[in-house]
Parts: structure tokens; C-alpha cells; sequence
């Protein structure tokens, strides 16, 4: 089934949904006290509907999923983490005045 949004994630499925996927991951590090984050959520959720079945949005709150964010050496957030074949291979920490398309950009250099 292909996801048209994000899938939310704690520290029991961040595995399964993360590592063991078979597309592209990127994984949204973010926190309810955070307004840059609720930002990048619009954006996210454009991205999870323009990229389904060839990239899977996921959210990551790291107050409820600590043991995640600290694995991956989440230190502020926003921060995004992209994942292939079960390896972290980017990250975009913060948010830039051209956010959207910066990150379409860098979607696309990671989908084969």
C-alpha cells in the first residue's frame, strides 16, 4: 500500500517502518513546542502526496521518541533524516528561506 502521509513512529516501530523499507525514508525529528516544526509539516505532508510510493514520510516526535533521536544524534529539530536500505545517508537540520524546493531537490537526488 502506498502512504500519501506521514506515518507516525515511536521507538517500537521506528525499525520496521525505517530500516526494513523498501523506498527512500525521511524521517521528521520534531517537537510540539516547536513552531518551525509545524511549518515543515505542511511541507511534509505536500512531499508524502507527491512522492507516494517512492519515498515514505515519517514523523518522529522526540519528546515520546527519545531512544531514536539520540541514536541518530538528533540535537535540534527540525531536523530531517533520510534513510536507504536501513542507512542514515542525509540530514537537513532547521528550515531554509526556499525550504520546499530545497528539499524536493534533495529528495530527488536520493531516489533512484
Amino acid at each position: 500500500m502506498e502512504n500519501s502521509e506521514p506515518i507516525e513512529l515511536t521507538d517500537e516501530t521506528f525499525e520496521q517502518e525505517v530500516i526494513y523499507s523498501k523506498v527512500l525514508v525521511l524521517v521528521d525529528f520534531w517537537a510540539t513546542w516547536c513552531t518551525s516544526c509545524q511549518a515543515v509539516a505542511l511541507i511534509l505532508d505536500k512531499m508524502a502526496e507527491l512522492y507516494a510510493g517512492r519515498l515514505k514520510v515519517c514523523k518522529m516526535n522526540i519528546e515520546e521518541g527519545q531512544t531514536a533521536a539520540m541514536r541518530y544524534g538528533v540535537m535540534s529539530v527540525p531536523t530531517l533524516n533520510f534513510f536507504k536500505d536501513g542507512n542514515m545517508i542525509d540530514r537537513v537540520t532547521g528550515v531554509t528561506p526556499n525550504y520546499e524546493s530545497d528539499l524536493k531537490q534533495k529528495i530527488e537526488s536520493h531516489l533512484d
